[in-house]
């Protein structure tokens, strides 16, 4: 398991990039859909950049913002947002080859990554028992952490407005193709 767990994470990236070409070519989009998918995909993009400005990698456990919720705020943002294009695109296919790709490379990469946190942070056994691996919690943990708020400079260091760029390009080729290809 610990070497599909190296493989999922080298892969998931180029795997994403096949999975939009196979989405755009099974996509059939409307407005009444795309509308419809937006309520994952804004929210989705929401927690992701939050999370991203929070999260200081390898230097300390995140347990602030969206992580008070979740332990993988990135991993459920990037859930939601796959959600909420596979509305929009109107495809059981898209669906079941997201929940499939979820499964098979998300989940090894998630149980990997806390297998590295909980080796190199003390904090993470007690935290990963109040804070649910991946749906929320309704109110937050709270926390001894001082990391404080938002940071903008992180945000930006992820650059986390990638994820931003790519769902305004996805939607750019989705109503391409409903009004062009239809």
């Amino acid at each position: 398991m610990a070497e599909w767990s190296r493989v999922a994470r080298r892969i998931r990236v180029p795997l994403g990039f096949v999975f939009a070409v196979l989405y755009f070519w099974l996509a059939r989009p409307t407005w009444k859909f795309i509308a419809l998918g937006a309520i994952g995909i804004v929210p989705g993009l929401l927690i992701r950049a939050l999370a991203s400005g929070h999260v200081r990698k390898n230097e300390a456990l995140a347990m602030s913002g969206p992580y008070a919720y979740t332990r993988n705020p990135l991993y459920l943002g990037s859930l939601l947002i796959g959600v909420g294009f596979a509305v929009a695109a109107r495809s059981w296919w898209v669906g079941v080859v997201l929940v499939v790709m979820f499964l098979a490379i998300y989940l090894p990469v998630i149980r990997d990554e806390e297998a590295f946190l909980r080796q190199r942070f003390p904090d993470f056994e007690e935290y990963a028992r109040r804070v649910p691996r991946m749906l929320p919690r309704i109110t937050p943990v709270r926390t001894n952490e001082g990391g404080g708020g938002f940071s903008l400079d992180l945000y930006l260091k992820h650059r986390e407005y990638n994820a931003l760029l790519g769902a305004l390009a996805m939607l750019a080729a989705l109503f391409i193709k409903m009004t062009w290809f239809s």
